[in-house]
């Protein structure tokens, strides 16, 4: 690849496909528009899971065990951070059982006769995810209770006195939950799953898998040096890993020859705001606020969202927990404390008293 390819002024005046105006490419959630592409890139069985050993072993025995003995396998409960890999499990789950799976949210079952809907047009055996089940609604919550325990319902006729509790038997199904805050689930609720498991941050290593995987469904030149740069960005998030391949193929095909190695990695993810510690605009937004601002720190989230002009829940639920994890933000009573890390981070020297390891000895 020739250094000209890079320097054309033609092409470089080319808007990059897929760059969206405020399009945040390291937040962890989902965006509707990715919901076809993520569903190509979905493995679809457990031996094709990438990453989770533990989680993938034991799931393997419930599901192993539930076939053996010819039984419904226990409910099913994952958690962990957003883009880890729950609702992939959910569709492996029923795969692997030959089932099929009815897929909804906890925000959408609003009212006991949403839930009592479809749990009465479950067949035996199907599998029923509800992604974000801590937010169910309380009394549809109540409601699932028996359905998981007793595979019955009691839907409620009429009003006032004259009301009528109807018990309506159900098909025997698999109820897979997933959330994102297991702290939020009732003690009810969490009880009745007979298997939980707690979905962690993939490694580098298990991540540059996940790349190389979803770069040969999607017919991407990928060299092997542009695959560990992609990884080591990716905040041990699969779902972002994948995301930051898509931008990359985008500039590697209008700004080089179309294979992505390290050097077009590196350029692609500059224009894309993405560092090499995996840090984009609102991170270090963040973290030039608490340094440069507010002298490191303690401050409240909420005044530390209105310097960066963001929402307090933005701050909170997206940059806090890779900048708490990557060691550069430490939480306290009093407030969000910059470390040793994110004052070199901004080019700074840090005060004696700043908490935390080196940037250097963190990265490493």
């Amino acid at each position: 690849m020739s250094d000209a390819s890079f320097d054309d002024e033609s092409v470089d005046d080319e808007p990059l496909p897929g760059a969206l105006p405020g399009e945040g490419p390291l937040d962890p959630q989902q965006e509707p528009a990715e919901q076809d592409v993520e569903s190509t890139l979905r493995p679809r069985r457990l031996a094709e899971f990438v990453g989770q050993p533990r989680v993938r072993e034991q799931l393997q025995l419930v599901l192993h065990g539930a076939l053996n003995r010819r039984e419904q396998p226990d409910h099913v409960l994952f958690s962990g951070p957003p883009g880890l890999g729950k609702t992939s499990l959910a569709m492996i789950m029923a795969a692997e059982l030959g089932a099929a799976i009815r897929v909804t949210s906890g925000p959408a079952l609003e009212r006991p006769g949403d839930l009592a809907a479809m749990l009465s047009n479950l067949a035996e055996g199907d599998v029923l995810f509800i992604d974000e089940i801590h937010r169910i609604a309380r009394p549809a919550e109540e409601m699932l209770y028996l359905a998981m325990e007793d595979y019955r319902v009691d839907v409620v006729v009429g009003k006032g006195p004259g009301a009528t509790s109807i018990p309506l038997e159900i098909a025997p199904f698999t109820l897979v939950g997933a959330t994102t805050r297991s702290g939020t689930l009732t003690g009810p609720l969490r009880d009745r799953f007979g298997f939980t498991a707690h979905m962690e941050f993939y490694t580098p290593d298990e991540l540059e898998l996940v790349v190389r995987r979803s770069a040969g469904i999607l017919g991407v030149d990928l060299r092997p040096d542009g695959a560990t740069e992609i990884a080591r960005r990716s905040r041990g998030t699969p779902r972002i890993a994948n995301r930051l391949l898509r931008r990359v193929r985008d500039y590697a095909e209008v700004r080089a020859d179309g294979a992505v190695t390290l050097e077009v990695a590196r350029a692609a993810l500059e224009v894309y705001d993405v560092d090499e510690f995996g840090l984009d605009r609102l991170d270090r937004a963040v973290l030039s606020a608490l340094v440069r601002s507010f002298h490191g720190g303690p401050v409240g989230v909420t005044t530390l969202a209105v310097a960066v002009g963001e929402e307090p829940t933005t701050v909170e639920e997206v940059c806090e927990p890779y900048l708490v994890r990557a060691g550069m933000l430490a939480r306290t009573s009093r407030g969000r404390v910059a470390t040793v890390a994110a004052w070199q981070h901004v080019g700074l020297t840090p005060p004696p008293h700043a908490p935390g390891e080196s940037q250097a000895a963190l990265f490493e």
